[in-house]
C-alpha cells in the first residue's frame, strides 16, 4: 500500500501558513508568491482551517468582500479534514474525489507538518504506474 510518507519523502516536509487575524489580501499576496493555491490557517501550531482559491471566488468574491479588510478567519474552512502520512494515496484520492477538494492537510502527533494536494497525488499515481509498467515490460521480454 503506497502512502503519503511516500509521497513526502520526495517532497520536503513544509508548511505556508498564516493566523486567523491575517488579511485575505495578505493571505493572497503569499500564494501568489509562493505559487501555491492554498494555505494552513495556524495558532500556536494548532491547525484552524484551510484558504483556498475556492474559498477565496465563494466567500470573498461572490459576496462582495474586501479582501484588504477582510480577516482571513471569514474565508477559510474551518476543522478541514485531514490526513496522516500513514494515509493510503488511494484513500486521499477518495477522499478528494468524493468532498470535491484539492487539498488535504497532514498531521503528525496532531500538529500539522504539510499539504498534499491532488497535483501531488496524481504525480505519484503516475510515477507508480510508468515504474510498473517498465517492471511488466521488463519481465515479459526476459
Amino acid at each position: 500500500m503506497k502512502t503519503v510518507q511516500q509521497i513526502f519523502d520526495n517532497k520536503p516536509l513544509q508548511i505556508f501558513s498564516v493566523t486567523a487575524n491575517t488579511s485575505v489580501l495578505d493571505a493572497l499576496k503569499l500564494m501568489t508568491e509562493k505559487n501555491i493555491s492554498a494555505l494552513l490557517i495556524m495558532e500556536d501550531e494548532q491547525l484552524l482551517g484551510i484558504f483556498t482559491e475556492r474559498d477565496y471566488a465563494r466567500k470573498i468574491v461572490l459576496q462582495g468582500k474586501a479582501s484588504k479588510n477582510t480577516p482571513i478567519s471569514e474565508a477559510m474552512t474551518a476543522n478541514p479534514i485531514t490526513v496522516t502520512l500513514a494515509h493510503s494515496i488511494d484513500s486521499c484520492m477518495q477522499l478528494m474525489t468524493d468532498r470535491h477538494i484539492r487539498h488535504l492537510p497532514v498531521v503528525a502527533d496532531y500538529k500539522a507538518v504539510g499539504m498534499v494536494s491532488i497535483g501531488d497525488v496524481v504525480k505519484f499515481i503516475i510515477a507508480d504506474q510508468k515504474q510498473t509498467i517498465s517492471q511488466l515490460e521488463s519481465y515479459i521480454s526476459s
